[in-house]
């Protein structure tokens, strides 16, 4: 399943909505898909949302859009 990941890019600094970014992010679960975040990086998750194959659908007819991958 492909989730979108909204984070901070830092756990140092106070969230604040303007600086929330998105990667998309392939997984089986919701809790894999935290754990590769939180032990490749050093973002601050905010929110991790399936996508539904509509929904998935919709987010890359978006210039931005991109799987993000990881090393394992």
């Amino acid at each position: 399943m492909v989730f979108k990941v909204f984070y901070q890019p830092s756990k140092d600094v106070s969230p604040r909505r303007e600086s929330t970014l998105a990667l998309y992010l392939e997984a089986e679960s919701e809790a894999q898909a935290r754990l590769i975040v939180e032990e490749q990086t050093d973002y601050n998750i905010e929110y991790l949302e399936g996508l539904s194959p509509k929904a998935l659908e919709y987010e890359k007819q978006s210039p931005k859009f991109k799987l993000t991958e990881f090393t394992k």
